[in-house]
């Protein structure tokens, strides 16, 4: 299986090919040090004795990762693996602590979202090297590799090893739709129409949940540029975003009207995991989110109660998403053993491993003796956002990760004055504004600093 990763024709798309309390992070630092001792260069170490996981998705993600490490352990007697679960909200403000205080651990997951403002602290140790000379060599998706690779900055170096490749996938409520007698919502008209139709606010009948808390902006962009139907993430200079084209900011006014008025009001200040609870229990029509909640949807609903497809088709016919950044894990620079840290991360993405792992998440996996597995095709939104992914139905808009400054640009300096728009405090165009200056301006940094 190939996931085909559109590459924009501007600027960074050149390079690509898919592209926090200070207490709280220094009690985790207490058992943050693999085998002994720590530098800022860390060892090769004797590859065995301790080493420390940091889980990027902690709670989620925490039972498969300890059944894992149970199966790596076994086959390794030598070798002692310590988990430590963190939310994925809290993740990167705990690292970039964990850096600054000697505090890091052997391995964590490093997703493409955050890598680069980790590879910029030179915080994590280059894995090419390390991979050619692997039984893994030729054996990962190759657009994953390279997603992480663009992802990391300017040096062309591998920093993560892929595990698994995300899709915006829109859920809904079989069963509503057919009481309500309305078409499977796979255009943004159906879409819309459901979601007014499906809505009794006088029964706490709701059609659609909004994503309003952490986390907000990636699907809000997902929204607008698949309405839009604009396909890349920078204009043809490469210097100027298109996040505030006026067809960007008519999709950003239509999509954040619908909140209150076919959403609870609650889903102000959701965040993935209250919006995905929100829906599992209550009777709610649609829902956007990814392929890492599908289990929770079977667990609460029943398979037969729901589907989950990929993001409706825009003008056109046309299906247009923004890039999910690639998961993967990474080996962290100061630790002391370097070596079975090492090992565990070839464990942790063979072909057992990385299919067990990804089935459980109802992911795409890296690797590809992995992705051939028969649960792919009875995980249907797996299987169908696959397809949609390598059959040229849907363009990639490549969010531009390898920007340092992007996480907080998209999260924390954002994800307020989104709300403020949700509530009608701020206009759809004055947010994009504001968001399009810095993010020239992190392009401008970028680009002098590449030369």
């Amino acid at each position: 299986m190939r996931i085909s990763m559109l590459t924009n024709s501007t600027g960074r798309g050149r390079r690509t090919s898919a592209a926090v309390a200070l207490g709280a992070v220094l009690a985790l630092t207490a058992t943050a040090c693999g085998d002994d001792g720590s530098g800022a260069d860390g060892a090769e170490g004797s590859g065995k004795g301790k080493i420390v996981f940091w889980d990027n998705n902690g709670g989620v993600r925490t039972d498969i990762w300890k059944e894992i490490i149970a199966d790596f352990e076994k086959a390794n007697p030598d070798i002692d693996v310590q988990y430590v679960g963190i939310a994925s909200t809290e993740y990167q403000s705990k690292v970039d602590t964990a850096i600054q205080a000697d505090g890091l651990p052997d391995v964590g997951g490093i997703s493409a979202s955050m890598l680069a403002g980790f590879a910029a602290q030179g915080a994590l140790d280059p894995l090419d090297d390390r991979l050619g000379e692997s039984a893994l060599s030729g054996k990962l998706n190759e657009d994953m590799v390279e997603s992480m690779r663009a992802a990391g900055g300017g040096d062309d170096q591998l920093y993560s090893v892929p595990t698994s490749a995300n899709n915006g996938v829109l859920y809904y409520r079989t069963d509503l739709f057919e009481k309500a007698g309305l078409e499977e919502p796979t255009t943004w008209d159906r879409f819309y129409t459901a979601a007014e139709k499906l809505t009794d606010k006088g029964d706490n009948k709701f059609g659609y949940t909004i994503r309003g808390g952490a986390g907000s902006i990636a699907q809000a962009l997902d929204a607008m540029y698949g309405q839009s139907g604009i396909t890349s993430f920078w204009d043809s200079t490469g210097k100027k975003t298109t996040v505030n084209d006026p067809g960007n900011v008519t999709a950003l006014e239509k999509y954040a009207g619908l909140f209150k008025e076919v959403t609870p009001a609650a889903d102000l200040n959701n965040d993935f995991t209250k919006m995905v609870a929100q829906w599992d229990s209550g009777e709610i029509g649609m829902l956007n989110h990814n392929l890492g909640s599908y289990q929770d949807h079977v667990k609460a609903l029943g398979a037969e109660k729901f589907r989950g497809i990929p993001q409706p088709t825009g003008p056109g016919g046309k299906r247009v998403q923004v890039s999910n950044p690639v998961d993967g894990v990474g080996l962290f620079k100061t630790s002391e053993n370097k070596e079975a840290a090492w090992k565990f991360i070839e464990f942790a993405t063979s072909a057992q491993s990385n299919s067990k792992f990804n089935e459980s998440a109802g992911q795409v996996p890296a690797h590809l003796d992995a992705a051939k597995d028969g649960w792919i095709s009875e995980a249907e939104p797996t299987k169908l956002a696959a397809d949609a992914l390598s059959d040229g139905s849907t363009s990639i808009v490549q969010l531009p990760y390898y920007l340092p400054d992007w996480n907080t640009i998209s999260k924390a300096e954002s994800e307020p004055s989104f709300q403020k728009v949700l509530l009608g405090d701020m206009s759809a165009k004055s947010f994009l504004d504001g968001l399009a200056e810095k993010l020239d301006a992190a392009q401008a940094e970028w680009d002098e600093q590449m030369g």
